[in-house]
C-alpha cells in the first residue's frame, strides 16, 4: 500500500517578512546609488561629488517649509503645508526618469548624472530604513 502526501499549497508571505524583503531591496538599492555617485565624483571630479552630496541632502530639505507650524504638530507628524514638496521629492519615478534620460541623449553632463544618483540614493536609503511618502495630514503612509 503507498502513501500519498500532499504538498501544502504556497502560503502567502506574512506582511512583516514581505515588507523586510522590500526594506532590504530598497538598501541594496540605496548602497548600488551611494556607489555610483562615489563613482561618478572619482571619475568627474569635484562638481559631480558636490552636486550629488548637494541632492543627497536636498530633499529633506522640504522639511523647513513647514517649520513655523512644526511646534503645532503631533510627534512624526510633517506639517500638511508641508507635504506636497516632500512627497514630490521623496518619489523615486523622477529622478529614474531623468536618469534614462542621461542615459539615452548624448550630451549627458555627468555632474548632473551624478547628481541623480545621489538623490535616488537618499530616496532608497530613507525606504530602507521605513521612511516613506506621507498622507495629507502628514503622517507616515502605511
Amino acid at each position: 500500500m503507498s502513501t500519498v502526501t500532499a504538498t501544502p499549497a504556497a502560503t502567502p508571505r506574512p506582511p512583516r517578512a514581505l515588507a523586510r524583503v522590500r526594506r532590504t531591496a530598497w538598501l541594496l538599492g540605496a548602497l548600488f546609488w551611494s556607489a555610483f555617485a562615489v563613482l561618478e565624483a572619482v571619475n568627474h571630479g569635484w562638481l559631480a561629488g558636490l552636486l550629488a552630496f548637494v541632492l543627497f541632502v536636498a530633499p529633506d530639505l522640504t522639511f523647513l517649509v513647514g517649520l513655523s507650524d512644526a511646534p503645532r504638530m503631533e510627534k512624526g507628524q510633517l506639517p500638511p503645508r508641508a507635504v506636497p514638496f516632500y512627497n514630490a521629492a521623496h518619489r523615486a519615478t523622477v529622478p529614474l526618469a531623468l536618469v534614462v534620460v542621461c542615459a539615452v541623449v548624448p550630451l549627458a553632463w555627468a555632474p548632473a548624472f551624478a547628481a541623480l544618483c545621489g538623490w535616488l540614493a537618499h530616496i532608497s536609503y530613507d525606504r530602507a530604513f521605513g521612511y516613506g511618502l506621507r498622507t495629507k495630514e502628514g503622517f507616515q503612509r502605511g
